[in-house]
């Protein structure tokens, strides 16, 4: 039997080291017993010792790994569960014989892996979602700080979010684990707070105050052993690249990953719901790093007017909806001269992530490129599978390229109805957002009537098709 101690309980990178150098020597998952440093003070259990030496790894003995599993393992690790160490090196045990088992999901460790990985991204949701900082002090020597119970041990995975997000001021997130601090150039952490120092409501500035002043953060008490394990954990949001050349240096750079899931296709029995919830955790291209959350289209599934947009905005990334900012009022106003309930439609974006450029406390739009709405144009298809639209109003060149599947001019395809080729009718029109920008009152007034012009063409099309129900 051996007892491996861990430095913290995101220690990833010592549990792979641990975790390799067991599998290559034949070292079954039961005959192996994880810790953490701190979390037994006494000694050893009985039968049990240190991990001595092993006698050094070969090349020959290097093994193959599917990649999505080191994917699987950086986020599972996160959980709160005692067994998730001792869970994932048994599937690593069993993946050396059978690559394939990450795909069956109905395998009692697959589902036990892939749920502590989808409660750990829930959670940094969650974090995202609700912590909302409290300004301390004034002007120059302002700080932010806010208080968090994670569920699980996210605060490093998280703390690069509200470092992008809240770039150009300095915060604290305190936590019961760990604190995690922004100074406008680097996140550091200290050790988080003790259960009998929680801040109640109304004390978060006292807690903050008599912790974590300014000056005290360059020389945290924090191991600097610990801190660069916490540190390490902010890579979790990295997209499959990184974790493939990561895997390919742990297994000896012989990876045979197991061929990806085709997500572009268009199955018949797509739900709206359950495609909301999958495109939740959508990394199929980076902007999901900086946004706040996915975007999803919403509507009745019986909707025969499909509008698609652009992107989220500012808002709407907050929010969580399509089209709740000015863009979106601009599009109810016109919707309504046009005839047309949006309750009784759909709408959605091309691009389901908010992408733009930080400019101190604001955030600039920024147009996707072809690529990302490549990236996005699963979801647009299969949306368009589960509704079933009788026309589908593209506003704006962005959502145009997604809806045609190339790059396609607005004035001459404007105001016509024109079929794709999987049968469905699409109308090009302007972007809401376009008629906002406009800084001639004149030519506003005039391309807002052809706006709303556009959009009858759709509710003509779509009282007809009322009328032969």
């Amino acid at each position: 039997m051996y007892l491996i101690t861990l430095d913290c309980e995101t220690d990833f990178d010592g549990w792979r080291k641990a975790a390799r150098a067991f599998a290559l020597h034949h070292v079954a998952p039961t005959d192996v017993t994880w810790r953490v440093q701190g979390q037994i003070k006494d000694q050893a259990p009985p039968g049990l010792s240190e991990a001595p030496s092993l006698p050094p790894i070969e090349t020959e003995g290097t093994f193959t790994v599917p990649a999505n599993f080191i994917e699987l393992a950086r986020i599972a690790i996160l959980h709160r569960d005692d067994e998730r160490f001792a869970l994932l090196y048994r599937l690593l045990w069993r993946l050396k014989a059978d690559h394939d088992l990450l795909g069956i999901m109905t395998d009692p460790d697959v589902a036990q892996a892939t749920a502590m990985a989808g409660a750990v991204q829930r959670d940094a949701q969650r974090m995202r979602d609700l912590v909302r900082f409290r300004e301390i002090g004034r002007e120059q020597k302002a700080h932010y700080a806010a208080w968090f119970e994670p569920e699980h041990h996210i605060v490093a995975f998280a703390a690069p979010f509200f470092a992008r997000r809240f770039a150009d001021m300095p915060w604290s997130i305190l936590t019961p684990d760990v604190c995690a601090h922004w100074n406008g150039h680097a996140i550091s952490f200290t050790p988080g707070i003790s259960r009998t120092e929680w801040p109640t409501p109304g004390r978060l500035e006292e807690t903050w105050r008599r912790h974590f002043q300014p000056d005290r953060l360059t020389t945290t008490d924090a191991p600097v052993k610990r801190r660069r394990n916490l540190q390490d954990a902010s890579i979790l949001g990295s997209i499959l690249g990184p974790l493939l050349a990561d895997a390919e240096r742990w297994t000896g750079g012989r990876i045979s990953p197991r061929p990806e899931v085709n997500l572009g296709r268009k199955p018949t029995t797509d739900d709206l719901e359950a495609l909301r919830e999958e495109a939740a955790h959508c990394r199929a291209c980076h902007l999901y790093k900086d946004a706040t959350q996915t975007v999803f289209g919403e509507g009745p599934k019986s909707a025969n007017i499909m509008l698609v947009g652009e992107q989220p905005g500012d808002k709407e990334d907050l929010a969580g909806h399509p089209f709740v900012g000015p863009a979106g009022q601009m599009l109810d106003r016109a919707l309504e001269e046009a005839g047309v309930d949006r309750k009784k439609i759909y709408v959605t974006n091309a691009v389901k992530h908010f992408k733009f450029v930080p400019r101190g406390k604001i955030r600039l739009h920024q147009k996707p490129n072809t690529p990302e709405i490549r990236a996005c144009r699963q979801w647009y298809e299969r949306e368009v599978s589960a509704i079933q639209p009788d026309v589908i109003v593209a506003m704006g060149a962005t959502a145009a390229q997604s809806v045609f599947g190339k790059i396609t001019p607005i004035g001459k395809n404007r105001g016509r109805l024109i079929d794709l080729p999987d049968g469905h009718k699409a109308l090009v029109t302007v972007h809401p957002s376009y008629l906002l920008r406009l800084p001639d009152p004149e030519a506003k007034a005039l391309e807002y009537r052809r706006f709303v012009e556009d959009l009858k063409i759709a509710a003509d099309l779509q009282k007809k098709a009322a009328r032969a129900a």
